[in-house]
């Protein structure tokens, strides 16, 4: 391998077994690589194997990410080369060890270093790149290698042995589009070096070679576009085993060590991050102090902020009872410039043209050198990094919160810095995710007591105004910054505040949360937030799976244990979270989808919903896990006097569940106006239990059997159920029930004998026209009352628009239909007759997705100027043409009726279009045109229910 210079551990086996969890420390030797035994190969892809996966044989199963088979392919020496994956992307956070993994496979591509072999490795660093002008590609590859442009062709002829790796394609500074503009091919050309990295990146340059690229996930996106079908392996770091080891290394007692590591553990969001070594350093750095010192190290682990600032402060802490030192004041303030023009340019490495710029001399950075703060970077000589990229953020956020002199002078080095709208704007934080971090750290330091150690440590001045700067934006009309991002955001910034009272002034307008769960963190840092919420109403969760553990069953495994220690903690904050439910009496409507719960999750929960102080209204549970939860909701929702309106919705309804809910209905104090039981299969089997309850009750209103498997069995058993003098229920919806025209025939009889049901959905069934024929008959008697029909997608024909065309001139009692999606373009001329009619009582009708062209506005146009009381007429997903809608604006322009709504299919963009849309609301102030295409994305056609 032809380098300088490369790190390794002291002890070379230790590095070699631990390589993949990618640790990395500050301690190592640098050596001169000339030769390495020809087993290493075979030992790493070994070592590989026993670190990423567990199993026998070739079935493995990978613990750190998705590719890792193909990636040991990559390093195996006996696969074949043409099977070999060309272009390999390791990705992952800052300091998990992706440059130090790169190096190691390019000691293991090489064999012995003979002629004749020539499998050579090439080592690009995007920070020496940023600093290096035009040149040809071959002298771009030989800084390291001198006789390389001699050897350049019988590098070309062999380039499947070649291996380049490219590291830190995050680093590299080059203006949009540079990398895929003027790509050359040409070996001995001189380009500037984007456009020679960019073709090496297209495959114009050494197409067959290997590639082997290191970035941050920022980026990840970029980085694909310019490559053709990559490899993306993640990488993780430490993983547990390893941070705890770590720990008791550093720590001379173990109590401590475990204290420390468990303090860490407790906040998610400290621990997740603890992937990189560089951030075990700094909280074992930093709770080691403390405990020496005697202090409570709890605090410190509450928040990132809270720790990281520790870690800083504790570098420069004033002697007891001494003044804060004014020397520190400048050093400060330049490093903070420092650090907030690098995380705008998306920069983590700094020359000396950067400091330059920032008016930052050498000697500012001193004192943070000493303190390992900030260090000298190994591979570019005359740079520097923070230790950490977190460290660069926290002191990025300080950037905002210093008052300088400069800025009241009306001067600053700004530079590319944004101010502090700029960085809450959701735009800004999509281009570039490293400032939606700082944006947390900045909460963090808004709080006063962080502030004060701010000051004392460092003697500068605070700027408290940045609360009120926070919770409104300038550039959205004083908007609350919770309406600025998603509420993921908006709980991780109030969180690292610990500031109660900012909590509730950012939340006061708040009357809505959707938390979709992913981790242990979002349940810790929703729940500190849902305390202070005062005005919510409504809160929809989505719990991922794999937060709680599923399999309540004891065991004694290690693993078992060491997971039900973590479930533990998560089902404390858990309960801490569910606490809302019963604490706050403005709380009405829980909505629960796509979650995956466990029992004793599932207990929390209902514990808190089956107290007196629990004021919920509205329910929706839909497709939650496991099945058991159904029966755990209808437990606790028996003798609930507040719920009014309830769904239960998903693939799994058991025989219990049914029962359960039929002694919910049977309650004295069972207080439900609406239900939907959705996909509901055994809902037929059940059905004397289920009838018993509905005659019982005397509150529900509204049934909604959406997607169950009822059939024409069911409606008959439905329909004696409907006949019952004690049946209360005045909205039904058999929405997609397959259903066909054989049941038709008792639905009509049953909707002449009860007088209560005025609103029917039958939507996504196939009655055809034979089943509207039978319904017409019975919905013409005067006895019955029905107002609304819903037939949607149910086959209906011409023939089938005859006979409701018969039923609405016989003064009928139906005010809306809805028979939209059905193939009656042909029949539309019986509507149209039917509209004529003074006897025509519609007030709605709905007409989307009917096949209806411009040839049939004629028909319309002439309903509509007749008709004095449709109010609503849906013709949206209908190509009517330029001419049709014509035909219907001159129409509604000479009949000042009472149409308030019309919806329509057209392109708005259209200059004609928008002319006529003009005229139109010109000749009509009160009729709105609506051209959204709503209709499709509706999952329930039975509006009048909700």
């Amino acid at each position: 391998v032809k380098l300088h210079r490369f790190q390794v551990y002291n002890s070379y086996n230790f590095q070699l077994s631990m390589i993949i969890g990618t640790l990395t420390f500050s301690h190592c030797v640098s050596v001169q690589v000339k030769r390495r035994e020809r087993n290493t190969m075979e030992k790493f892809y070994s070592i590989w194997k026993n670190t990423f996966c567990y199993g026998d044989g070739d079935d493995f199963h990978y613990k750190i990410t998705q590719g890792s088979q193909k990636f040991t392919s990559f390093l195996n020496p006996q696969t074949p080369a043409q099977l070999r994956p060309l272009t390999v992307v390791l990705h992952g956070p800052a300091g998990v060890g992706k440059t130090t993994l790169a190096k190691k496979v390019m000691l293991d591509w090489t064999q012995d270093n003979l002629p004749e072999t020539l499998d050579s490795a090439f080592y690009l660093s995007c920070k020496e790149l940023n600093h290096k002008g035009a040149c040809t590609f071959a002298e771009l590859m030989s800084k390291n290698w001198p006789d390389l442009q001699e050897a350049g062709p019988e590098i070309l002829a062999q380039a499947q042995k070649v291996l380049i790796i490219i590291d830190g394609f995050d680093e590299l500074r080059v203006p949009s589009g540079s990398l895929i503009h003027d790509i050359c091919g040409d070996w001995k050309k001189r380009k500037p070096v984007p456009v020679l990295l960019g073709s090496l990146l297209k495959r114009k340059m050494l197409p067959k070679a290997t590639l082997l690229i290191t970035t941050r996930p920022g980026a990840l996106r970029e980085l694909r576009l310019l490559l053709e079908q990559p490899l993306l392996m993640e990488i993780e770091g430490l993983l547990e085993p390893d941070r705890r080891e770590y720990f008791l290394k550093h720590f001379q007692e173990e109590d401590q060590a475990l204290r420390a590591f468990d303090l860490m553990k407790s906040n998610p969001a400290l621990f997740h991050m603890g992937s990189a070594p560089a951030v075990c350093w700094v909280v074992c750095t930093c709770l080691k102090l403390q405990m020496a010192k005697g202090e409570d190290p709890a605090p410190t682990c509450q928040t990132t902020t809270s720790l990281f600032l520790r870690f800083l402060c504790s570098q420069f802490t004033p002697a007891p009872g001494s003044c804060p030192s004014q020397h520190l004041v400048a050093p400060v303030k330049a490093l903070c410039a420092l650090a907030a023009e690098g995380v705008w340019t998306q920069t983590s490495v700094f020359d000396g043209e950067d400091l330059g710029r920032l008016g930052v001399e050498e000697s500012d950075l001193r004192p943070f050198l000493d303190k390992n703060v900030l260090q000298k970077d190994r591979d570019c000589g005359g740079c520097y990094s923070f230790i950490h990229l977190s460290v660069q953020q926290l002191l990025a956020a300080m950037f905002y919160l210093l008052e300088s002199e400069e800025e009241e002078g009306g001067e600053s080095h700004r530079g590319d810095i944004g101010d502090i709208q700029k960085l809450l704007s959701k735009e800004e934080r999509l281009k570039n995710p490293n400032l939606t971090h700082v944006m947390y750290f900045l909460f963090g330091l808004s709080n006063e007591k962080r502030a004060r150690e701010l000051e004392i440590t460092f003697g500068c001045r605070v700027s408290m105004g940045i609360k009120q700067e926070l919770l409104k934006s300038k550039s959205s009309g004083n908007k609350p910054f919770s309406s600025m991002m998603d509420m993921k955001e908006v709980v991780y910034c109030l969180y690292e505040s610990q500031d109660e009272q900012l909590i509730k002034e950012a939340m006061v307008h708040v009357k809505e949360m959707s938390l979709h769960l992913k981790n242990k963190m979002d349940i810790m840092y929703s729940s500190f937030c849902l305390k202070h919420c005062q005005n919510l109403q409504k809160i929809s969760l989505q719990v991922e799976k794999g937060i709680f553990l599923e399999n309540d069953t004891a065991s004694e495994s290690d693993t078992w244990v060491q997971r039900s220690q973590s479930d533990y903690h998560t089902l404390c904050l858990w309960t801490d979270l569910c606490s809302v439910f019963s604490s706050n009496k403005n709380l009405n409507f829980l909505d629960v989808d796509q979650s995956f719960l466990s029992h004793s999750s599932m207990r929390i929960l209902c514990e808190q919903i089956t107290r007196v102080t629990c004021h919920l209204q509205k329910v929706v549970i839909k497709n939650v896990s496991p099945a058991e939860a159904y029966q755990d909701f209808c437990l606790a929702f028996t003798g609930k006097k507040t719920l009014t309106h309830l769904t239960l919705e998903g693939s799994v309804h058991s025989e219990k569940m049914l029962l359960l809910l039929c002694e919910t209905l049977k309650h004295l104090r069972c207080n439900l106006h609406y239900l939907r039981l959705g996909s509901c299969s055994d809902i037929t089997q059940q059905w004397d239990n289920f009838s018993l309850a509905l005659e019982t009750n005397q509150s529900l209103k509204c049934l909604d059997l959406i997607a169950s498997e009822l059939l024409d069995e069911g409606v008959k058993l439905l329909c004696t159920t409907l006949r019952h003098p004690k049946c209360f229920l005045q909205r039904l919806s058999l929405e997609n029930c397959h259903l066909t025209e054989a049941c038709c025939k008792e639905l009509s009889s049953a909707l002449i004998v009860t007088q209560r049901l005025t609103h029917l959905c039958l939507a996504k069934n196939n009655l055809g026209d034979g089943g509207v024929k039978l319904l017409c008959e019975g919905l013409s008697y005067p006895e019955c009352q029905l107002q609304t029909l819903v037939l949607c997608h149910c086959n209906i024909t011409r023939h089938g628009c005859k006979y409701i065309s018969k039923l609405l001139q016989r003064d009928s009692s139906l005010t809306h239909l809805d028979l939209g999606f059905n193939l009656i373009a042909t029949g539309l001329w019986f509507l149209c007759e039917a509209l004529k009619k003074p006897n025509c009582n519609l007030t709605y009708l709905g007409l989307c997705g009917c096949s209806i062209t411009s040839f049939c506005c004629q028909d319309l146009a002439s309903a509509l100027t007749s008709n004095w009381r449709l109010e609503t007429l849906d013709l949206g997903e209908n190509i009517l043409g330029k001419s049709g809608i014509i035909v219907l604006f001159e129409a509604l322009k000479q009949n000042n009726g009472p149409l308030k709504t019309l919806r329509l299919k057209m392109d708005e963009s259209s200059v004609e279009i928008q002319k006529l849309l003009k005229e139109m609301k010109d000749s009509n102030t009160k009729l709105t045109i609506d051209c959204k295409d709503s209709r499709t994305s509706r999952s329930s056609y039975c509006d009048f229910l909700s």
